[in-house]
């Protein structure tokens, strides 16, 4: 395809995938769902799901596969801007104050998946269309372990947000948790590549490179920050030099967790994280914010739902292993986390909000089972069940934590002692 058709291409794209992401992310406000549910929703929707299924002529010319490398770039820098403005709301004294909870959190929402996953995976390499045939069964074990464990750390994110829970302890605690569990599912995603491919050069730049980056920003990209943070006034408008600066910087941060392989998400959260509070983040929030939202985010989660494909999932031999890694993923996040918050003595409302919470995948998880298919670790049919799982588990978030916070208000509501003397 000539380089001049990209761009025609492009702006169509968007326009359709910001009035469907639009209208189905309104439905979903109407059902109880936060925008972000219908949206990822809607990019699936407009993938070989549904779109392709009726209209499959149509959506391949509005789709051709030659135009995709164009809306990767532009979702990937979306989402990874996203992660670096929610990092910009992360609070470092509730980190600290909740810092037991937040490890036992992410412990439990890594070894538990990967303790299932080691237990169901040597059945369902028996059964037909799930793993590659020249894959040891550590790696697979491994592979499914990182696709239970991963959390939907942008939507996490975002439902967060959207409830007003940005900078509250609990909200801290799950993205904490959620960041850390993350990372981890992506080292040993790179381990297992690594393994499959015969080279272990990548996994140990994933692991050493994300380690090494995070102490330089914690350390000296904390102290440099803070010089470009004092140069802004607050009662004047953020200057064109001072946004160009965080933008390069922001650029640098991603392409370095890019480069490493591990994610573009977690430098711009990380970048975000270090950013000293004050003037400088609260001009960044209100200037990108809502164009961020608005824009980039919906080209995210459409380039993972155009490669996804939901009528595999329903092939009878595959319902038994589905139904399988289902309730290994509910156990393994799910009530694993919950009961790591109770554990570290979180109060029971908290603990289970937790819990709904990092059982939500989105699509971060569709990320990197699509590495896995690539690489031609999976096949198509556990893609289709992971995609399945993601959706599920994302689906059940919202009600389920609007359910446990309403719940909680109640008891706090019954427990008010009554005057003395009212009727």
């Amino acid at each position: 395809m000539p380089t001049a058709q990209l761009s025609v291409y492009f702006f169509l794209q968007v326009a359709v995938i910001l009035l469907v992401c639009r209208l189905v992310g309104r439905l979903a406000q109407r059902l109880g769902q936060p925008q972000v549910v219908g949206e990822m929703i809607a990019g699936v929707t407009l993938g070989p799901s549904l779109f392709g299924w009726l209209l499959p002529d149509l959506q391949a010319a509005l789709f051709p596969a030659q135009t995709l490398d164009t809306l990767y770039v532009f979702a990937q820098f979306g989402v990874g801007f996203y992660m670096f403005l929610v990092g910009t709301e992360f609070r470092g004294d509730h980190f600290r104050s909740r810092a037991r909870g937040a490890f036992m959190v992410s412990v439990a929402g890594i070894a538990v998946p990967f303790a299932l996953a080691f237990l169901i995976t040597p059945w369902l390499m028996g059964l037909p269309n799930l793993f590659s045939e020249s894959i040891k069964p550590a790696d697979a074990s491994l592979f499914l372990g990182a696709a239970i464990a991963i959390t939907a750390f942008p939507m996490l994110a975002r439902i967060i947000h959207e409830r007003g829970l940005s900078g509250t302890p609990m909200g801290t605690l799950a993205l904490t948790a959620g960041a850390v569990d993350d990372a981890a599912a992506w080292c040993i995603l790179a381990v297992v590549l690594a393994s499959f491919g015969g080279s272990w050069d990548s996994a140990w730049l994933a692991i050493g490179g994300g380690v090494a980056y995070a102490v330089f920003m914690l350390t000296v990209g904390r102290r440099l920050l803070r010089r470009l943070a004092s140069a802004v006034r607050p009662d004047a408008p953020l200057g064109s030099t001072t946004l160009a600066v965080v933008l390069i910087l922001f650029c640098l941060s991603a392409w370095t967790m890019d480069a490493v392989g591990i994610h573009a998400v977690f430098g711009g959260f990380l970048l975000g994280a270090c950013m000293p509070k004050g003037a400088l983040v609260e001009k960044l929030r209100a200037m990108l914010q809502p164009f961020v939202v608005v824009f980039f985010l919906p080209m995210f989660f459409t380039f993972s739902g155009l490669k996804t494909d939901l009528g595999m999932v329903f092939e009878p031999q595959m319902l038994l292993a589905a139904g399988a890694i289902l309730l290994a993923s509910f156990a393994g996040k799910g009530l694993a986390c919950w009961g790591a918050a109770r554990l570290a003595g979180e109060s029971p409302r908290d603990a289970q909000a937790i819990g709904a919470l990092m059982n939500a995948r989105g699509l971060m998880e569709l990320i990197l089972i699509n590495i896995g298919l690539q690489a031609s670790v999976i096949k198509q049919g556990l893609f289709s069940i992971l995609v399945l799982m993601a959706i599920v588990t994302t689906l059940m978030a919202t009600p389920l934590f609007n359910w446990i916070m309403r719940r909680g208000r109640a008891t706090a509501a019954n427990d008010v002692p009554t005057p003395s003397g009212a009727g």
